[in-house]
């Protein structure tokens, strides 16, 4: 098994895309194709005294920052180490690619060099958040900012089979995110929605609140980007509110007496909060496993991105997906 990793994505690049992707070929015994800057790699791996067994190098002097459009990974920028990471993926070169780089040009170049499923109007990036009942799969969260019917339904469908291959939920419950839960309730894409979803081969739970989200009672919510960005970005800032919050109520010397009674399940809770434990988002729809890592992830996010990848891969998620489509044809 072969993963590329876009050794220039990231605001930690390179040493920490090294540091966790060697980890991940200590723990995995897989191959890993760095793209990027090859004298620099090498050199920062000497520096460090990383070893790149296991790990090779296609050279790539080019890098697509976050301020550059999107579109230039495939015009100006085609050389970049994100472009040129995605060309060995649709040439066959690797089973799969991680890059923690501009969301935007990865969505573009995803598309338009590894290329979409066929039959998927558009993918959709979908990472996993916790819950109280573990984790959900939120869909899509600003790949497509205006969707239509027919895409929020293979949303539902990519997800489900996502949770059920590569999370192991038996029957994965997805809900469709709206203002009440009325199947006449929201805009005319929700309502029409709706009617696709509960006619797709999915356990459709129907329509789902934003408040019910945290209790786990779905493990795939569908929306359409706009409104799955903010959720996400909401979602994000409330853990960081708790965090802090819970921090100031556990000073003193009463709250430091409490803090040592019940730490093991602070850890536990930060560590389910902490998006590096997750890996990264999926970006659904492509015809190969493509995951987008936090731009801020450290060895041990991208170390978990590339276990993501590889768990794509050990479930063959992207035939269970063409399957499942397959039988809505």
């Amino acid at each position: 098994m072969k993963i590329i990793v876009d050794a220039f994505g990231g605001d930690n690049s390179p040493l920490e895309v090294i540091k966790g992707s060697a980890m991940a070929v200590a723990e995995f015994g897989i191959e890993i194709i760095l793209t990027g800057d090859e004298n620099v790699i090498k050199r920062t791996a000497a520096e460090h005294n990383i070893s790149m067994d296991g790990i090779s190098v296609i050279d790539s002097k080019n890098v697509i920052d976050i301020h550059d459009e999107p579109s230039q990974v495939i015009k100006e920028k085609s050389d970049c180490s994100m472009a040129v990471g995605l060309k060995e993926l649709a040439d066959g070169n690797g089973d799969a690619f991680v890059s923690a780089g501009s969301t935007g040009a990865l969505v573009v170049g995803a598309t338009f060099i590894t290329k979409r499923l066929k039959g998927i109007k558009r993918p959709a990036l979908a990472p996993l958040l916790p819950s109280g009942k573990g984790y959900f799969m939120l869909l899509d969260v600003g790949a497509n900012t205006e969707c239509r019917p027919e895409m929020l339904a293979q949303f539902g469908i990519m997800g489900s089979c996502y949770m059920n291959k590569v999370m192991g939920k038996e029957k994965p419950k997805v809900g469709l995110i709206n203002i009440g839960a009325e199947d006449t309730k929201g805009r005319g894409l929700d309502i029409d929605a709706y009617k696709k979803l509960k006619d797709s081969p999915v356990d459709f739970y129907g329509n789902l609140e934003a408040r019910e989200l945290p209790k786990g009672v779905c493990d795939v919510a569908v929306t359409d980007g706009f409104t799955g960005n903010i959720v996400l970005k909401l979602y994000e800032g409330m853990g960081s509110f708790f965090s802090h919050t819970l921090k100031g109520m556990l000073k003193g010397f009463p709250g430091i007496l409490a803090a040592l009674l019940i730490m093991p399940k602070i850890n536990a809770f930060k560590k389910k909060m902490d998006y590096s434990e997750t890996g990264g988002a999926i970006l659904l729809g492509i015809s190969k496993p493509v995951v987008k890592a936090h731009g801020s992830s450290d060895a041990k996010a991208f170390y978990n991105a590339i276990r993501q990848a590889k768990a794509c891969i050990d479930g063959n998620i992207i035939n269970e997906i063409t399957q499942a489509l397959e039988s809505v044809k």
